[in-house]
């Protein structure tokens, strides 16, 4: 963080420092409302920040304010991702690290959840790090990228650049 090391840090001080992630699966508590799992994102922010964040999550997510009294368990795999990506917007990020965020979702769905990612992306004073094996997707609404196999880095550069490579259109998008 900012040419720091976050080794030393517990979860809850990185998270004031501006890092947040989202979950591969989302990893909601399933048993509270859509709205108790928002406000736990912003239990690192000042309380009376809350409420605006809450409503910038909401206007973000209009879905996520329609079922904000429902038990986010109850939720469809797109809604609960909303929710997910939603908790750690409360938490006013500056770095928000997503890890798979249209794992088994609906086509539609993914197509959404990019769309998010999109908006995201084009917010000032946040980077997003999206891991994800939709590597279509991911090259066309990143910046940079970097392929890994078996935890290795084996290409690195432009986005549009490797979504024009010929071995990573033949590996990794089936073209």
């Amino acid at each position: 963080h900012e040419g720091n090391s976050l080794v030393e840090f517990a979860p809850h001080e990185i998270v004031r420092r501006g890092i947040v992630q989202v979950p591969e699966g989302r990893r909601l508590f399933d048993t509270l409302t859509v709205e108790e799992n928002l406000l736990m994102g912003g239990y690192a922010r000042p309380s009376h920040e809350t409420a605006d964040a809450l409503e910038q999550v909401f206007s973000l997510f209009p879905a996520v304010k329609n079922h904000r009294h429902r038990v986010a368990g109850y939720l469809s795999g797109g809604q609960q991702q909303m929710v997910a990506i939603g908790r750690a917007l409360m938490a006013k990020p500056k770095l928000l690290l997503l890890d798979e965020p249209s794992l088994g979702l609906a086509p539609i769905m993914v197509d959404k959840v990019f769309d998010m990612v999109r908006a995201l992306v084009a917010q000032k004073g946040l980077s997003v790090l999206l891991v994800e094996q939709n590597v279509g997707n991911a090259l066309h609404l990143s910046q940079r990228a970097y392929v890994l196999e078996h935890g290795h880095i084996v290409k690195s550069g432009l986005s549009a650049d490797l979504l024009n490579d010929p071995d990573v259109q033949r590996s990794y998008m089936g073209l």
